[in-house]
């Protein structure tokens, strides 16, 4: 079938479905068409590509200091507003639900953190920094019921969906749905790059113009590391910067994390899918490569609107196949870092790794857990007694997969600033005040349940059984 009549009889199918709006099922057959008509370059031209200079990518201590006047800095924040895209669920760490609510530190979940961040600096500078929750179908009626509890806090929050698309099934490119699998396993949300629509098909984004913001700093809600920064807003404000992907240097965990490129005269964001196969592994050199995307965005709203009102945003379609009982579906989505393209005067500001603090698995808990970082107002602040830039790395086993088992076997989270490197696997049990330094590797031998004695200091130890403690 031509990709004309699989359009045309995509669309009476999708006609057809009640459960989502005109723009949902607009924005989808748009989608289904730039994908299936094939007409855009994947690939970039590898012998285009430059390394973007520092007017394009901003070194962070080069920026200037905010303004000494508080009246100033309020004028400035009265600018913004916080967007956490809060679409995705826990399951990964074996919780249901957002994964905002997994409790991170002192009882205290992402969102609280969040919301303590935005209210201090309400209060300190008597601004109105609104905080916005991009939910997903997955994740909007539990957030609606949590935000209820800060109804008293000096924030307002506004929570919006981003878009329901149908998965479409491979076969014979028609909507799951329609083939009667009409519960949540026959939709899905098209990735972050639809946060841009969605925040002006919601109405939210006329709202917060009428107020007169100008600018939404876009992370995601389990990076610890992205709280508001006033040196960077200041700079977009002067410089009249409409979008700015804060990057942060490569190190050999990020090999796969986009990059920023100057490619024909603009500012690009490539990721590993657009990389020729031969140059797959210059690409996840640290050498040539040296920064990688945080995803944290901040975008100018009026900038927004003329792009999402012209239709201009064609981001990049990532291809994501899936399995529904069965049957082989795809979804189609769009990334929104890769928007950056689009913009006038467009930037990357290449940040401290300390904006970077995501918590993808309990392994990451551990670090923002453990005695490497405090809290101060919502702040997840890093310890400076620890001399090493980076991170220990941490590889905990199944065993410590999900939160509850986590949290279960751990009678404290040991002492890790001295820590280089901790490898855990089997079934190893945690006591109290225990300290951990240099390399750690823990390994129970099947069937054998291995306990770490209260106060135990492990260094540069290899244990693979009660006997080496």
């Amino acid at each position: 079938m031509a990709a004309a009549d699989t359009i045309s009889k995509l669309k009476s199918e999708v006609a057809a479905l009640s459960q989502i709006s005109e723009n949902e099922k607009n924005g989808f057959i748009n989608l289904v068409s730039r994908y299936l008509s094939g007409t855009e370059a994947t690939h970039v031209d590898w012998s285009k590509i430059q390394t973007p200079t520092e007017e394009v990518v901003v070194p962070y201590d080069t920026l200037a200091p905010t303004p000494e006047d508080p009246a100033e800095t309020k004028k400035l924040l009265d600018k913004l507003v916080v967007l956490k895209l809060n679409g995705g669920l826990g399951t990964t760490m074996g919780c249901t639900g957002p994964k905002s609510v997994i409790e991170v530190r002192n009882g205290l979940t992402f969102l609280d953190l969040i919301v303590i961040q935005i209210e201090t600096l309400n209060n300190k500078y008597g601004c109105n920094v609104p905080l916005l929750l991009m939910n997903s179908f997955n994740t909007h009626d539990d957030t609606f019921k949590i935000v209820e509890r800060y109804t008293k806090s000096n924030v307002q929050i506004h929570t919006f969906n981003q878009s329901q698309y149908p998965r479409l099934v491979v076969e014979d490119n028609s909507p799951l749905p329609s083939k009667g699998q009409t519960g949540k396993d026959g939709w899905y949300p098209p990735g972050h790059g639809d946060v841009f629509p969605s925040l002006s098909n919601s109405g939210k984004l006329d709202m917060l113009l009428s107020q007169g913001k100008e600018y939404v700093f876009v992370s995601n809600s389990d990076n610890l590391g992205a709280v508001v920064d006033l040196k960077i807003l200041n700079h977009l404000v002067q410089k009249k910067n409409e979008y700015c992907m804060e990057v942060t240097p490569k190190t050999l965990a990020d090999v796969k994390g986009g990059t920023l490129i100057s490619y024909e005269g603009r500012t690009q964001l490539l990721e590993i899918a657009q990389v020729p196969d031969q140059h797959v592994n210059e690409f996840k050199s640290i050498e040539k490569f040296k920064i990688f995307n945080t995803n944290n965005l901040w975008v100018n709203l009026n900038a927004i609107k003329r792009l999402v009102q012209a239709d201009a945003l064609k981001m990049e379609i990532i291809p994501n196949p899936k399995e529904v009982d069965g049957i082989k579906v795809m979804q189609l989505e769009t990334a929104a870092g890769a928007a950056i393209r689009f913009f006038d005067n467009a930037i990357g500001i290449n940040v401290p790794r300390s904006r970077f603090l995501p918590v993808k698995a309990t392994s990451d808990l551990l670090l923002v857990q453990s005695d490497l970082y405090t809290v101060e107002d919502g702040f997840v602040i890093r310890n400076p007694a620890r001399k090493n830039p980076a991170n220990p790395s941490v590889e905990l086993g199944p065993e410590f997969k999900k939160v509850g088992n986590f949290l279960s076997r751990f009678k404290s989270i040991p002492s890790i600033i001295e820590l280089d490197s901790l490898k855990v696997s089997g079934d190893v049990w945690f006591g109290a005040g225990i300290v951990l330094k240099g390399k750690v590797t823990i390994t129970a031998k099947p069937g054998v349940k291995l306990e770490i004695p209260d106060k135990a200091v492990l260094e540069n130890k290899d244990i693979n059984g009660p006997e080496d403690l």
